[in-house]
């Protein structure tokens, strides 16, 4: 083995195990009341970080073209496979930004169904069980319009100047967000372990 793959503590590259967040979280971390999420993408940022499938990590797909940034910690629930064939993605309301790569436990409220360049692509609305600010919230109805409005503008826009279409369909409750991370999670079992 050579130098060359050696890091500074002296271990050889080869030797660390390089884990997938997206695989390697344990099934029990994952329920449709109660997940783990992986931020990607700040509150607040132009930067449009996404999953690298291979390795696990994320890696810098775009900085978003139009004046907008993200209205909320935006993410995926590992373990999910959703139809536009990646993990299903979430928005974490929070009081506070979170950092790439953070895992968060939280629960739904909600979720935004929309069309992106043809397809199917849900977005889970949750909240973290260990913020004060949002805990409490159950439903997305019971947070001011103006939040899912503002989340709705936001997919309606990002992708304008680029000459891509979107087209957001729908808020719907916890209840449908609960179907739809259970359908992932099941689409997930039948692409990856069987």
């Amino acid at each position: 083995m050579g130098y060359d793959k050696m890091n500074k503590n002296n271990i050889y590259q080869e030797d660390i195990p390089m884990g997938n967040i997206w695989h390697d979280i344990k099934p029990g971390r994952i329920n449709a009341d109660d997940f783990i999420a992986v931020i990607e993408i700040e509150k607040g940022s132009k930067n449009k970080y996404e999953l690298d499938k291979e390795t696990g990590f994320i890696i810098l797909d775009r900085i978003l073209h139009t004046s907008t940034h993200y209205p909320a910690n935006y993410g995926f629930i590992p373990r999910t496979y959703a139809d536009d064939g990646d993990p299903l993605d979430v928005l974490v309301l929070c009081s506070e930004t979170i950092r790439p790569m953070s895992l968060v436990r939280c629960h739904p409220i909600g979720v935004i169904t929309m069309l992106d360049g043809g397809k199917l692509d849900e977005k889970i609305i949750a909240v973290p069980f260990d913020d004060p600010t949002y805990n409490e919230y159950n439903e997305l109805s019971e947070l001011p319009k103006h939040v899912a409005d503002e989340m709705g503008h936001f997919f309606t826009v990002y992708k304008s100047l680029e000459n891509k279409d979107t087209v957001v369909n729908d808020t719907m409750d916890s209840a449908a967000a609960k179907d739809i991370i259970n359908k992932c999670r099941e689409n997930y079992i039948e692409k990856y372990c069987k």
